[in-house]
């Protein structure tokens, strides 16, 4: 195999090398965004010249992957995983790859995707596809849909939102950003292939019928 892709990547003038620290770098972070350094977008244009040779390297290891060419990202899943826009497969794998989040930051993620599904209804998405969201609306959005809030503590806090950049899922300043409740961030439009509509939606479904209820209304009877 490594025969073939040598001669595939010479082809391409490219080399072992180069693929292979692209490789180590996709498996590595799982993600790759043209905007995020000067490193990832050099990686990210190599993925576009060898994107059926990385496939096909990450087919031989049941490894998928979702490329917006929109806003240039690239984001694996582990067997298994469920894809928003790709169809479901069998797979016994449950570790290795697969990114394990906290119960908070499950939390956090479920809030972002809701709040930049409300700026894409309400018009509110920049050029580069992020919504712009103050972490006092973020917390207020965590208490409404989940009952949670942001950590008080300093650096916990702080771990949060350094996880949730690696992720690629946002944007924002340094650590000490997240402070004061009047720091801000932008939520990247890669949210949307790590949350699907349906779980979005029985999300905000959930929501509304809470609301329901503490408002006295009738709900209608499940038959």
């Amino acid at each position: 195999m490594r025969d073939f892709l040598e001669q595939q990547l010479a082809e391409r003038g490219s080399s072992w090398r180069e693929f292979s620290e692209l490789m180590i770098r996709l498996l590595d972070y799982g993600v790759l965004c043209r905007d995020e350094s000067k490193v990832e977008a050099e990686l990210y244009d190599r993925y576009r010249a060898l994107a059926d040779l990385v496939e096909d390297y990450l087919a031989v290891l049941d490894i998928r992957s979702r490329h917006d060419s929109q806003f240039q990202t690239l984001r694996l899943f582990p067997p298994g995983a469920e894809v928003p826009g790709l169809a479901d497969v069998d797979s016994p794998f449950n570790g290795g790859l697969r990114s394990r989040l906290s119960q908070g930051e499950v939390a956090v993620v479920l809030a972002l995707r809701a709040e930049y599904d409300k700026a894409l209804r309400e018009g509110q998405i920049g050029a580069d596809g992020s919504a712009l969201l103050s972490l006092e609306a973020l917390n207020l959005s965590l208490k409404n849909l989940l009952g949670r809030s942001l950590p008080e503590a300093v650096t916990e806090r702080r771990a949060l939102f350094r996880r949730l950049r690696q992720l690629r899922l946002i944007r924002s300043g340094a650590d000490d950003d997240f402070d004061h409740s009047e720091a801000w961030l932008s939520i990247r439009p890669d949210i949307t292939g790590l949350v699907s509509d349906s779980v979005l939606a029985s999300l905000i479904g959930d929501d509304e019928a809470d609301t329901s209820d503490s408002n006295g209304e009738e709900q209608p009877a499940c038959t």
